[in-house]
């Protein structure tokens, strides 16, 4: 039994139509990256449980900090599930410091964030390629785990004209390592790495050009079947005040938001789905 299930947690409550059969739901999801004390990780806990109902189309998953899942799994509302930010390469073993996929999903954790702008680049060790990533997907899925694969360029990147060419790059080892039955537990989150914690966004325009290409791209690389279905989340910057706008697009199906994820305007994003 995973630890989750000897959990009360608080129910949630849901508004609206569910999504319609075949389409695709929308995914909010929060990263919290490295922020937060026991005491801060309680008050948001308490804002988000009473922070009213969730639109019935759409899924809402909190990425956490490690030592914090326990206390949302114990604490947060049930329709809020709980994503780790990483998980090894590894199983179980002599692995110093690591946290397996396995581990993750027996305390009840049911999403893991792999390949993030900031784990590639690296913060004062080496980074990850995206070779590894794709490994680690691999590894998650293996365990049960969803997985929402982060990709994206550089403003430098974006400005030479070369965006779809680093996102196909980062795409392409998970492309070959992937079944199509993997894609089914996978999203992929677009950041554009130039608009992460900047206050810089791209146009809704802008976003969904860039997801309609990685769209496009599956259809070739995966498969149109695979593609259709699969849920691209905009990963860079969204907040409460352009979320409406982002979300009003045909190929951008949630989003992976950072900062607002610490606050209610969290929530302003998810009521901003259409």
């Amino acid at each position: 039994m995973a630890f989750a299930d000897s959990c009360s947690r608080p129910a949630g409550s849901s508004k609206g139509e569910a999504a319609p059969e075949g389409t695709r739901k929308y995914l909010l999801g929060g990263n919290w990256k490295s922020n937060g004390t026991v005491a801060s990780c309680e008050k948001i806990i308490a804002d988000f449980n009473a922070a009213g109902p969730i639109p019935a189309n759409a899924e809402v998953v909190i990425g956490v900090p490690f030592i914090h899942i326990p206390i949302c799994l114990q604490s947060l509302r049930s329709d809020i599930e709980i994503a780790a930010q990483n998980c090894s390469l590894t199983g179980t073993g002599a692995y110093t410091g690591e946290v397996t996929a396995s581990q993750l999903k027996d305390l009840g954790v049911t999403w893991v964030i792999l390949g993030h702008s900031e784990r590639r680049e690296g913060f004062g060790m080496a980074g990850e390629d995206s070779e590894l990533v794709a490994k680690k997907t691999k590894m998650a899925l293996s365990e049960g785990l969803k997985v929402m694969l982060c990709i994206g360029e550089k403003k430098e990147e974006r400005e030479a004209g070369t965006t779809m060419d680093v996102c196909a790059e980062q795409l392409k080892p998970c492309a070959e390592i992937l079944s199509k039955e993997d894609w089914a537990n996978v999203s992929i989150a677009y950041e554009p790495v130039w608009a992460i914690g900047t206050g810089l966004t791209a146009t809704p325009e802008m976003a969904q050009e860039t997801h309609a290409n990685i769209r496009q791209w599956m259809v070739d690389n995966v498969g149109a079947d695979v593609a259709d279905a699969v849920r691209i989340q905009y990963g860079g910057s969204m907040k409460g005040a352009n979320a409406e706008g982002l979300l009003s697009q045909p190929d951008i199906d949630g989003g992976l938001i950072g900062g607002a994820s610490l606050t209610l305007d969290f929530f302003k994003c998810i009521n901003a789905v259409p």
